[in-house]
């Protein structure tokens, strides 16, 4: 018995093997519909780390999901590698059954946990095929555990032990069709091999050396207009949507998707696999984009928008970034969604809502508001605070960037000033020399405009002598340190939540030695300076160095939900069923401080904006002022 059921195995093994392989040659015929990509074939050797270190970081946010999925795929791996051993080679040693053995009822916990949480799934988990893969997962740990016990026991058990044997390998066969079919017909288990290959060849490899979150520059003068069809994307990118586990992780973190707009981030990029797949997937069983149908039609040939993804879709998006840190398969949602439209933006002219306005007025004048440059700093006039000239020197140099144009803040503006010159910063603006730094631009997809003004504005500064950058505007913080590097401009940029930060732990900022100590109140973290930039505890740190208590929101920090206006949303302006700033609004009160402090001109427009009661919204540097001595 044991001869047979080990060459039985052996049989098993090599079918599935070549069956895995002949998918996985009719996947990678899909993923070379794109563009060629530069890659390092190291990145195979950096997989293990990426798979086990760095995946793991976002799934372990969920302990009991993590302690799941390392044991059944943990389980899982070490199986294959094992019977590779033990049957693909031949060996049949039996102290490598008893490791199976082990492995196997590893793997058997680890999808029962699964399946215990199938029986009570969230709704962002979808459904069909995903809903009985922890079963077959089952089903192939258990063959396994059968099969090799069965060897490692020995012929004794007669009758009874060949049909166990034949039990087993039918569960084997069964359970692991899921495994070695998987790729090549879309099922579940594609995740697993298009996930370590796209960890492999990651679109964004610098992402697994430290924080990757600028748009990357198209080739304007090679004639890069974006995505359009398939083929437009990088193959390294079409691989990244197979890796998609549709957990719906990004769908319940989305902004948009809570506000009834249609966009759900799961779903797009599950429309970008049906666009590539050519029917090879089968039907998407999850949640569809609010008010959409869930089916898609997939005409090849025709652009992806019009065909399986509505213009809407892509406007609704904020660029907020929460589905990209939500993500286990670190898919980054955003460069798609600004891929597709920049081919909208730069090749047919669509851009909806006031969005056209915005872009024509930055064309015109170089301002989102289409306001004349000689009137961004009159906030100033009384603050004897200087206009930098060529060939002058300053430590520090302003940006107010476009809220400068707000009169709600402006007031901000002027405390930040206010503060600034009682610590002794020497500190200087370029007046009508600042052009808007060309973020609304770039996320609206108007790349030539971005980077016409990224050009314009690199060439300014270089006229004039400082030592840094500062500014209140995460937009222009986000632009100058991440995204002007790849077009030439190298600054040393703060955000002023920072510098407010280091001159307060100096104490080079004047405080009220008697101040009544103020209530505590709650902080909304900013995207493009939170998520975009790890900038948490600086704004923190500047409230409790003035004697503030802060009551985080439960949904702050990496988790904050936008206001809603980045990615120029508050322009195109996509109808939901609620809007964004009012559910940010709800977090605040949920709170019960009635006070929320911001630190971005955007935040405070959007929140400020809020119709009926609501909490008082201040601005870092307005807090800051309250408590100067």
């Amino acid at each position: 018995m044991s001869f047979s059921l080990a060459h039985a195995l052996t049989g098993l093994f090599w079918l599935g093997a070549l069956l895995l392989l002949g998918g996985l040659a009719r996947r990678a015929s899909l993923w070379q519909q794109g563009r060629s990509a530069s890659v390092s074939w190291l990145g195979l050797l950096a997989m293990p780390k990426r798979y086990f270190v760095d995946i793991h970081h976002v799934v372990a946010r969920e302990p009991a999901v993590a302690r799941a999925h390392v044991a059944a795929a943990g389980g899982g791996v070490a199986i294959l590698l094992l019977s590779a051993l033990n049957y693909g080679l031949m060996l049949y040693q039996g102290w490598l059954d008893v490791l199976l053995v082990l492995m196997a009822a590893v793997m058997l916990l680890g999808a029962r946990m699964m399946q215990a949480r199938r029986l009570q799934a969230p709704p962002r988990l979808s459904q069909g095929r995903w809903q009985v893969l922890p079963a077959r997962l089952r089903l192939f740990a258990l063959g396994s555990l059968l099969a090799a016990g069965l060897l490692f026991a020995g012929p004794q058990l007669g009758m009874a032990g060949q049909l166990i044997a034949v039990v087993a390998l039918l569960m084997l066969a069964l359970g692991g069709a899921e495994l070695a079919l998987g790729i090549g017909l879309g099922w579940p288990m594609k995740h697993a091999v298009a996930g370590l290959l796209h960890l492999a060849f990651h679109p964004r490899a610098e992402r697994f050396a430290g924080k990757s979150s600028d748009l990357k520059p198209l080739n304007l003068a090679a004639g890069e207009l974006g995505v359009a069809k398939v083929e437009d994307f990088a193959w390294n990118r079409l691989l990244s949507f197979d890796a998609c586990v549709q957990c719906g992780k990004c769908e319940a973190a989305c902004p948009a998707y809570a506000a009834g707009q249609p966009l759900n981030p799961k779903k797009l990029i599950q429309d970008m696999v049906a666009a590539q797949s050519r029917g090879s997937d089968p039907a998407y069983a999850g949640n569809p984009h609010p008010g959409r149908e869930a089916a898609v039609v997939v005409k090849p040939g025709e652009d992806i928008v019009g065909s399986v993804l509505a213009a809407e879709t892509l406007w609704s998006c904020t660029t907020c970034r929460a589905c990209v840190e939500n993500c286990p398969m670190l898919i980054e949602h955003v460069d798609t969604v600004v891929n597709l439209r920049r081919h909208l933006t730069l090749s047919r002219g669509e851009v909806p809502g006031k969005g056209s306005e915005a872009l024509a007025n930055l064309r015109n004048t170089d301002t989102v508001g289409g306001y004349p440059l000689a009137v961004r700093y009159h906030w100033a006039i009384d603050l004897d605070l200087p206009v930098l000239q060529p060939g002058e020197q300053t430590e520090w140099l302003l940006l107010a960037g476009e809220g400068a144009f707000d009169m709600r803040y402006q007031r901000a503006l002027r405390a930040l000033v206010k503060v600034l010159k009682a610590a002794g910063v020497k500190v200087a603006v370029l007046g009508e020399a600042e052009r808007d730094c060309g973020d609304v631009a770039r996320r609206l997809g108007d790349e030539a405009g971005f980077q016409r003004l990224a050009k314009a504005n690199i060439a300014t500064l270089a006229q004039y002598r400082f030592a840094h950058i500062v500014t209140p505007d995460p937009h222009v913080f986000h632009c100058l340190a991440n995204e002007y590097p790849a077009l030439g401009g190298q600054f040393d940029v703060w955000h002023h939540s920072k510098l407010l930060e280091h001159l307060l732990a100096r104490r080079a900022i004047p405080l009220k030695a008697d101040a009544t100590p103020l209530p505590p109140l709650t902080f909304h973290d900013p995207c493009y300076l939170g998520r975009y930039n790890d900038g948490f505890n600086a704004p923190r740190n500047v409230l409790k160095g003035i004697g503030i208590k802060v009551v985080d929101m439960q949904r702050s920090g990496r988790d904050a939900r936008c206001c809603g206006w980045g990615g120029g949303a508050a322009f195109t302006d996509i109808p939901g069923q609620r809007r964004i700033p009012d559910m940010r609004m709800d977090d605040i009160r949920e709170t019960g401080t009635g006070r929320v402090a911001v630190a971005c001109p955007n935040c405070t427009a959007m929140l400020e904006g809020v119709v009926g009661e609501r909490a008082d919204v201040i601005e870092l540097a307005e807090l800051v002022a309250e408590r100067l001595a």
